[in-house]
């Protein structure tokens, strides 16, 4: 049986495409498992709802007392995907996922076309797969927020960039051999450089400017030379940036009336450091993530660094650690920076280390890799456990068997066949193995029921017919002491974050709520003060990830209760009250409740379960002596 040739494979387009691909196939199990996630992701797709409810395409807050927060470009994809795919009502996150999952698709595409362009097809495509398959990159395809698709621009304008740099120093060699001028830089680069730098800021704010000018800078310092620059395009350049991005800077100054501008000067990096409010976090964080965040590509990163170092007079080698370098030593310095922020550098960490294979490997780059790919794997073994113990169940034991199969066995190959000399194998197999070990991972988090709060809290409402979506019972819904944003995602927008007091006068207006246990007293205490009635209809518990809390929700119906009937009147009889008590309506208010001359027959509060008619109990403190009140359902409420 002969071997498949992989460099028929891969020729061409081809190579490019098959990275993608592998994008696709790693990112694909997030996208379709994961629930809906806190905080980010679940603030960035009510915006984009709100959109398709309002019809409003300027404003990305998140409420009315938020801040502009974010820019439009991936708002508006979210929110076509969703009108294509789904519709705004059903609340599947899986719609507004779509961009990411293309941004994935799109930086590895980039990462294989601009490094199969400077160092071969074979060295392309590995390129393009290890940064598809990385867990950084396919976790973040599956989720709905700027990181991803911002990437897939900002590699794809520095792909192009990196072309242009090294056609732009061949022409300089041969004009300077020849005594003439350099040819002219291709156009077409030209527009994916400029068109990739107006994507990354539409879609994720000013990120890849800073990484693309800092590369830009970097070369500059390391050639001693800028003139090349000038030959860029900057004029067409300049204008595609504003055809691209100044409708909107336009549009949105005149919709918040400027005050997105005051925004984005009272609050951003340079003043939360002057400030003193900056979190400044671990230096070397992003380093210590890197060997599980990276994986499978770790294997390969002494690679690089040797590659990196020993080759930096080629121009392809040049760009790359220009790219990479400058950048990650902002990140790591930077305060307020999330883990994920130095993914659009790891594709210049996949081209060094495409470039290591295309080459003999020396014994420090195979020991150091296969122990690298073992700690990467020990990282995930460390992780898999620790879910399985805080949060696991039946379930989860059942994917974490294969996720942590998986890693391990990608780590210990990958690293027998790159010490046996066998590089571009250990790179294959351990891209394959990743893949599957990333799938499996996905189905190991979904079944974490503990930390799905919110989706559980939404089905527990709809069972318990508290959900304002059914119509029985009108919105929002008063939460106490659980604030994410998924549950305004998941509940359509009819959900609001209140204080205890609050929440007891939505009771009064028949709206259900939410109440953490910590806020469980002071919410009874308003009740009592309102003269308000609830009955408790269930409980989620589990743990709130974003600040590592465990919370118990109990859910609240409101009381209606109509007056008692009247006992026949002492006084003479053309005195006498006579006629029946009506019920309440549905259109009644909360006053008309408590009328004063409704004498209430219990201490109001939660309301205990009522005694059965025929059952023979003594009196107690507990018995009311007169006929029990008749309890009413709330608005629309089905007959109990």
């Amino acid at each position: 049986m002969e071997r498949p040739d992989l460099d028929r494979l891969i020729q061409g387009w081809r190579g490019a495409l098959l990275a993608a691909l592998v994008a696709l196939l790693a990112g694909l199990p997030g996208l379709l498992m994961t629930p809906v996630l806190d905080r980010t992701e679940a603030r960035t797709v009510q915006v984009s709802a709100r959109m398709l409810d309002q019809g409003d395409w300027v404003d990305t807050r998140y409420d009315e007392e938020d801040r502009l927060r974010t820019a439009a470009g991936l708002h508006w994809l979210q929110a076509a995907s969703t009108a294509a795919f789904s519709d705004v009502e059903d609340r599947d996150v899986r719609p507004y996922r779509l961009p990411s999952l293309l941004g994935a698709m799109l930086a590895a595409w980039a990462c294989a076309w601009g490094a199969g362009a400077l160092f071969g097809a074979r060295a392309g495509f590995l390129a393009g797969a290890l940064l598809g398959s990385s867990f950084l990159m396919s976790t973040l395809a599956g989720v709905a927020q700027p990181s991803a698709l911002a990437a897939g621009f900002i590699v794809l304008s520095l792909a192009a960039l990196g072309r242009l740099y090294v056609l732009a120093r061949e022409g300089e060699a041969e004009a300077s051999a020849s005594g003439g001028a350099p040819p002219r830089l291709p156009r077409r680069l030209k527009l994916m450089a400029w068109g990739g730098l107006a994507g990354s800021i539409l879609v994720g704010g000013l990120g890849g400017l800073v990484v693309i000018g800092l590369t830009l800078i970097a070369l500059g310092v390391m050639d001693r030379r800028w003139r090349w620059m000038g030959r860029i395009g900057w004029l067409g350049g300049l204008c595609l940036l504003a055809v691209v991005i100044g409708p909107w800077i336009i549009a949105a100054t005149v919709s918040t009336d400027g005050r997105m501008w005051n925004d984005l000067l009272e609050d951003n990096i340079l003043t939360r450091m002057v400030q003193g409010r900056a979190d400044w976090g671990l230096p070397g964080r992003h380093l210590l993530l890197a060997p599980l965040l990276l994986f499978p590509a770790t294997l390969l990163v002494p690679a690089a660094l040797a590659t990196g170092l020993t080759r930096r007079v080629e121009p392809g080698v040049r760009f790359a650690v220009a790219w990479l370098v400058p950048s990650w030593i902002l990140f790591e310095l930077a305060p307020d920076l999330m883990w994920h922020q130095p993914l659009p550098l790891y594709a210049a960490a996949a081209w060094l280390a495409s470039a290591a294979l295309v080459r003999p490997m020396g014994r420090f780059a195979r020991w150091g890799g296969a122990a690298l790919a073992g700690l990467g794997g020990l990282y995930m073994l460390g992780a898999s456990l620790y879910a399985l113990s805080e949060f696991g169940g039946e379930a989860s034991q059942a994917w974490a068997t294969p996720t942590i199969g998986l890693t391990l066995a990608a780590a210990a190959i990958g690293g027998f066949l790159l010490y046996h000399r066998m590089a571009v194998t250990a790179a294959l197999v351990s891209i394959a193995l990743g893949v599957l070990a990333h799938a499996s991972l996905a189905g190991l988090m979904r079944n974490l029921e503990p930390l799905w709060v919110s989706p559980r809290l939404d089905a527990a409402m709809v069972e318990a017919g508290l959900h304002p979506v059914e119509g029985r019972y009108r919105g929002p819904v008063a939460v106490v002491g659980y604030d994410q944003p998924s549950v305004m995602f998941l509940f359509a927008g009819a959900a609001r974050s209140v204080t205890p007091e609050e929440a007891a006068r939505a009771i009064l207006e028949r709206r259900p709520a939410v109440i953490e246990d910590r806020e469980d007293a002071d919410f009874r205490a308003a009740l009592s003060r309102l003269g308000a009635e609830v009955r408790a209809e269930g409980q989620v518990e589990g743990v709130n990830y974003a600040n590592g809390d465990r919370v118990s929700l109990t859910l609240y119906r409101p009381i209606v209760r109509a007056p008692s009937p009247r006992r026949e009147a002492t006084r003479p009889a053309e005195e006498a009250v006579v006629g029946p008590v009506p019920y309440l309506t549905p259109d009644d208010d909360a006053a008309t409740a408590a009328t004063p001359e409704q004498e209430p027959t219990e201490e109001p509060g939660v309301a205990a379960p009522q005694p059965d008619a025929d059952a023979s109990e003594p009196e107690g403190p507990d018995t009311p002596v007169q006929s029990p009140p008749v309890e009413t359902p709330a608005p629309d409420e089905p007959d109990q």
